[in-house]
């Protein structure tokens, strides 16, 4: 089991002509639903809306076999967001926040609720920025016993982000994470004026975790103590990239229980390294797919090996 706290939401996308559809979002709702999708069970731990959008919602957690953490749904209406879309498919965000769902969870909900028998822990994204849920995501992980893996991601948008509180709030569980996982624009939001390559060993070496390092469609960088290993990623047809970093996520996290790995394993750089190609197998295809569908362990090419 992984438990995944963070904000489920609905993106409203605008695409490049400006034609608008909506899909089932939030970084943390994508990665448990990657993980449930490639055979994991996997827990969400985040505010549910009653409202119609949160009654989608519950379809696709309840279709894709994902854990509701906190057991039941909250009244206040589903946190949106606004993915805007461009001509090469990259998405930029507006965010709808105060006073909806993904804002409800509280530090004593998310502690009573979090499954103890969870092998890993999944955090990060706007959960970073939202009270009170970024105080729960903190006790979450503070709560985390010896030998639970912790993986975080910080998924910035700068949009909504106050940079003092995402830094306190990284401050607070980055000591405890195993695995650091940060894009380019994360990186340039917390390390304004340093190189890509440079930041994510600074970031390594202040929390000596693994830092996985997803610079678009260059490659991904394993940066762990002394090591820079660098992935190739595929081309691919992109539609969108709505998703595709917590699709990586997800499959890093699939792959490393699905292959009965634990939180000591991290210290070998080749489970990481294979669980990082697997996890760019998943997320090249959910590139090619609009909004944020994960394939199924089915649809990955090689499987599992």
């Amino acid at each position: 089991m992984v438990t995944v706290i963070g904000e489920a939401l609905v993106d409203v996308i605008v695409d490049a002509q400006g034609e608008v559809t909506s899909v089932v979002g939030g970084g943390p709702l994508n990665t448990a639903r990657t993980i449930a999708r490639l055979g994991v069970p996997s827990t969400f731990l985040g505010g549910v809306s009653t409202d119609p959008f949160g009654q989608r919602i519950m379809r696709l957690l309840d279709r894709d076999g994902v854990r509701l953490g906190l057991g039941a749904q909250v009244p206040e209406p589903t946190t949106l967001a606004i993915a805007q879309i461009d001509e090469s498919g990259a998405a930029s965000y507006r965010f709808l926040l105060d006073g909806t769902s993904a804002a409800t969870v509280t530090p004593e909900m998310a502690v009573a609720h979090v499954d103890r028998a969870s092998r890993a822990i999944h955090a990060g994204t706007l959960a970073l920025v939202m009270e009170p849920l970024a105080a729960a995501l903190i006790a979450v992980v503070g709560a985390a016993n010896d030998d639970q893996l912790v993986m975080i991601d910080p998924n910035c948008r700068p949009s909504v982000n106050r940079l003092d509180l995402l830094r306190a709030s990284l401050a607070a569980v980055i000591d405890r994470a195993d695995i650091v996982k940060v894009s380019g624009d994360d990186l340039e939001y917390l390390f304004p004026g340093t190189g890509m390559i440079e930041a994510a060993v600074a970031l390594q070496q202040s929390c000596g975790a693994v830092v996985l390092f997803t610079d678009g469609s260059n490659a991904v960088h394993v940066i762990a103590s002394g090591a820079d290993i660098v992935l190739d990623v595929p081309r691919v047809p992109v539609i969108d990239t709505v998703g595709a970093g917590d699709s990586f996520s997800g499959g890093f996290l699939a792959y490393w229980l699905h292959n009965d790995l634990g939180r000591a394993d991290v210290a070998d750089l080749d489970k990481v390294v294979a669980a990082a190609r697997f996890g760019i197998a998943v997320a090249g295809i959910t590139c090619q797919r609009p909004g944020a569908d994960p394939p199924h362990a089915h649809e990955v090419p090689g499987g599992w090996a």
